[in-house]
């Protein structure tokens, strides 16, 4: 059986030994994640997307027979995920390229700051990561010999905007093009450009002058917003320049342009976009939402395909998940790559590219009971540790309730998740906590932001254990929530907590050990957590969290 422990101090007042109660600690022996099979698909085939959940700006890097993937992560820690695959299809986690604190300052952030879309590159025996930290230091580079790491401290590159990548001309001359304000004074709300500068890779310096690529979009006179996420790759002795428009919801779209000078004049594609659902009708089955950031890459055999972003909203634009990642096959006609004919639905289920099949991944059950002596890859914390240790592996997890809202800006909450990656999902534990205090709260909590989160746990209340329903809805709220139901707690000995999620909904769920289970807020809408009211850009994040005198005022 796990105990149920506190921390104490004692001190000397006087003299006399005193005890001073600390924070209680929560015991899990284990976490456990389930959901429906998806699906079966046809021999040859695969489904979308590859990589479900909260994986949105994908970019990607092919190295011999290898692929490499990486996205946006925010303010989550560790930062930018490494995928690895052989196939384009299965993709494993074999690192994070941000995995140890001191790095960058995500003190005080919200969830939809700091650590904006990668872009991956390999070139002279070294991977190379830019990216952006916004309101963290601006744009920098990362640096590795192994794609698993370590990764280099961040070398900060002098140039504005958002969403670098780097371009490696067959010369050896290396380029950074990027989304950055216009010249002069924008013409409307979400003017953007493609900027592009050669930058000395042994210096990190750039050099010479910046040149604008991409003013406002394929018909500046339609007033595009938000051209961004921009890659060139060569073809047929054109360069390619790819770039998304339209803003990362419902209107996002995936545009080309040729040139035969990497720094211009780029002419856009006879057809643009090059893949868009945002003229589709909304009462389409299957509906696929949002789609762009595309990043492509070329086979052997000598076809090309695309990574990109896109949602599955529940209904309107409504998703847990966030913005996830797909992958299609382009095609090619007089000179210009496709990902998707205008008015053609994303497909679900696609023929898979002519690689040899990696092992599968399985996405929709693992479980976790912490014998190892640090955290697997996949869990996240909330921006970055920065002061004493709040969790233990090796035995369970330990997670020390410290006085942390989920909503609090002002540090880190002691909470440790992973990405949901279903709609329709449960994830459940085993918790040992002895409350101290009136508040002290620890549990299972689903985040999508501060402002948007529920969980259930055991807490005091009134003098009296409880097993209680906390959630908070929007910023009106105290930073712990509020109480949404409550059950009285007899038992001493650890419990199973459980959240289920069916698309808007979620059942909470709790049982002593070797007893039924108990649905409390059944069918309890939760689709105030969606992403299309949470800020777009990230997705749901599941596990265990503990708080010191959670207050509902």
């Amino acid at each position: 059986m796990i105990r149920s422990t506190y921390l104490a101090l004692t001190l000397m007042v006087a003299g006399t030994p005193m005890v001073v109660m600390a924070q209680p600690v929560a015991h899990v022996s284990e976490v456990d994640y389930q959901a429906a099979p998806q699906p079966a698909v046809a021999a040859g085939q695969f489904r979308n997307p590859v990589l479900p959940g909260f994986q949105p700006d994908p970019s990607l890097v092919k190295v011999g027979k290898d692929f490499y993937l990486v996205n946006s992560t925010f303010t989550w820690f560790p930062g930018i995920p490494i995928y690895h695959s052989r196939d384009l299809v299965n993709w494993r986690q074999i690192g994070n390229a941000i995995d140890r604190p001191g790095l960058f300052s995500f003190k005080g952030m919200r969830t939809n700051d700091a650590i904006f879309a990668p872009a991956i590159s390999h070139y002279g025996g070294k991977f190379r990561i830019l990216d952006t930290c916004v309101r963290c230091g601006g744009n920098f580079m990362l640096e590795a010999e192994r794609p698993e790491g370590p990764w280099s401290d961040p070398i900060w590159l002098d140039f504005e905007g958002i969403d670098p990548s780097l371009f490696v001309d067959e010369d050896g001359n290396a380029w950074v093009l990027n989304n950055g304000a216009p010249e002069g004074e924008p013409r409307y709300e979400g003017h953007r450009a493609i900027w592009i500068q050669r930058i000395d890779l042994s210096s990190g310096k750039m050099v010479g002058p910046r040149k604008i690529l991409v003013d406002g979009g394929v018909h500046p006179e339609d007033k595009p917003i938000w051209a961004e996420g921009p890659h060139i790759f060569r073809h047929d002795g054109w360069y390619y320049l790819t770039a998304a428009e339209g803003g990362t919801a419902e209107d996002h779209s995936q545009t080309i342009y040729r040139s035969r000078r990497p720094d211009g004049p780029y002419r856009p594609g006879p057809v643009n976009p090059i893949l868009t659902q945002r003229d589709l009708a909304a009462d389409r089955p299957a509906r696929v939402e949002a789609t762009g950031h595309a990043d492509f890459v070329k086979l052997d055999d000598g076809s090309w395909w695309a990574v990109f972003l896109a949602t599955v909203p529940f209904a309107g634009q409504s998703t847990l998940l966030g913005r996830e990642t797909f992958l299609l096959p382009v095609t090619w006609k007089d000179g210009w790559p496709l990902i998707l004919p205008q008015g053609v639905s994303v497909p679900l289920t696609v023929d898979r590219p002519a690689l040899p099949i990696d092992a599968s991944v399985n996405w929709t059950h693992w479980r976790d009971d912490f014998r190892e002596a640090t955290l697997a890859p996949q869990w996240l914390r909330l921006r970055e540790t920065t002061g004493a240790a709040w969790y233990r592996t090796g035995n369970g997890l330990e997670i020390t309730a410290r006085p942390v809202a989920p909503g609090s800006l002002d540090d880190q909450p002691s909470f440790i998740g992973r990405r949901l990656r279903q709609q329709e999902a449960s994830i459940t534990t085993r918790l040992s906590f002895a409350p101290e205090r009136e508040g002290d709260f620890a549990g299972l909590m689903a985040f999508m932001n501060e402002e948007h989160f529920i969980s259930i746990g055991i807490t005091e209340i009134d003098g009296e254990r409880r097993i209680a329903v906390r959630e908070r809805r929007n910023a009106d709220q105290p930073e712990s929530g509020v109480i949404v139901t409550s059950d009285l707690l007899n038992t001493l000995g650890p419990i199973d907590l459980r959240i289920s999620f069916d698309k808007g909904v979620a059942d909470f769920s709790w049982r002593s050990e070797g007893g039924m289970w108990k649905k409390m807020a059944e069918n309890h809408d939760v689709e105030h957590m969606a992403s299309v009211y949470a800020g777009l850009f990230t997705g749901a994040v599941v596990g265990p969290f503990a708080q010191q005198g959670a207050s509902s005022e």
